[in-house]
């Protein structure tokens, strides 16, 4: 193993033993599971059951094949945050931010739990997801369940590589997990799920110059487009976030997913970040366009039919979750989706178990929190 190879590989060991795995490999197989949580607090207490064993569950699953790299992320929308936890709330927290724009809707949905299941193999997610959801049984009401799979070498249905320019090893750790900014979550993460359906008839008419153009990287070899052939409007383009001279990056696990005899052809986006401001300042470069009307010409043959923000706390916040309930006077916030549709710690501090303000101690009810 190279220098920079065992650097990734520690990083990557920190991060399990503190945080869920937001900034996993990528694999060859995906199912993202969204469920809504039936009212009443007897419905809650499957859920908590569940945030205290999933370690253990995902072992004895993922143990017929080491080798194929099971893991599942947990994550809650902030009405069903209020609703196991109380406060204090994630500062970053809030439901999913519609946006509308001539036309081109980012819409937001229902969803009270995320679990982003991934392996090499999908049978060992199929069974991970079925072993879920026999847990959860009649507490919750499936909203989405999509099935992901490596389409040639990383590509999504359109023919371009996804995923590019994602960090990794302690890039990755300090673009997803929140540190001293947020100290009481510190080891947790942001994830933005939209999932994507393409128009590949309309799509595929179009000559691959004006593809590349569009995607701002050429098609074959997957490499960027030079700036003075690149048009501002490219999705490249458009999702780079940079401040004070800095790119901020997140990390992308998108998968394509679709049915061929129904036409269904889609892109299922997943994103991490240590806060979920880049991604959404992502989508308005999108869909308002960067100055407005410049918008991403993607969403000319692709719609975002979901569109749910999810907190993603860490592992052992997540089993702390099991151990009691929060005030029943906790009033749970609205999501809009109902109804309408840098500073601060190092990345390896932050990885590393019973960092200064992890919760990893006690509960969450009003207890005092210390290392």
């Amino acid at each position: 193993m190279t220098a920079d190879g065992a650097l990734q590989a520690g990083a990557a060991a920190r991060v399990a033993t503190a945080a869920q795995p937001v900034a996993a490999p990528l694999t060859g197989a995906a199912i993202f599971l969204i469920v809504n949580v039936q009212p009443g607090d007897e419905n809650c207490a499957p859920v908590r059951d569940l945030c205290g064993d999933l370690s253990a569950l995902l072992r004895a699953v993922g143990f017929r094949d080491l080798e194929a790299s099971l893991s599942c992320v947990m994550g809650f929308s902030s009405a069903m945050w209020d609703r196991l936890a109380g406060p204090p709330r994630p500062a970053d927290l809030h439901p999913f931010r519609e946006i509308h724009a001539d036309g081109r809707p980012a819409v937001a949905t229902p969803g009270d739990i995320l679990f982003h299941i991934r392996a090499a193999r999908m049978d060992l997610c199929f069974e991970l997801a079925t072993q879920i959801s026999a847990r959860l049984g009649d507490a919750v009401t499936p909203v989405d369940e999509v099935h992901g799979f490596r389409y040639f070498d990383d590509r999504d249905l359109i023919g371009f590589v996804d995923g590019t320019e994602n960090p990794t090893g302690e890039a990755a750790v300090e673009a997803t997990i929140i540190g001293s900014e947020d100290p009481q979550f510190a080891g947790g993460s942001y994830v933005i799920v939209q999932k994507y359906l393409h128009d590949l008839r309309r799509w595929n008419s179009l000559p691959i110059e004006e593809q590349e153009r569009i995607v701002g990287r050429t098609k074959l070899s997957d490499i960027e487009l030079d700036d003075a052939v690149r048009p501002t409007y490219a999705h490249n383009a458009l999702t780079t976030i940079t401040e004070n001279g800095r790119e901020i990056k997140i990390v992308r696990d998108n998968m394509p997913f679709g049915q061929a005899a129904k036409g269904e052809f889609g892109t299922y986006f997943i994103g991490y970040a240590r806060s979920p401001r880049p991604i959404e300042q992502m989508l308005t470069n999108m869909f308002v366009g960067r100055p407005p009307g410049n918008y991403d010409r993607l969403l000319d043959v692709s719609q975002a039919v979901t569109g749910v923000l999810f907190f993603v706390p860490s592992v052992s916040l997540l089993e702390s979750l099991a151990d009691d309930a929060a005030p029943e006077d906790t009033p749970a916030e609205e999501d809009p989706a109902a109804g309408a549709a840098d500073g601060g710690d190092t990345a390896q501090q932050r990885a590393q178990p019973g960092h200064a303000g992890s919760l990893g101690i006690g509960s969450l009810r009003g207890v005092s929190q210390r290392p």
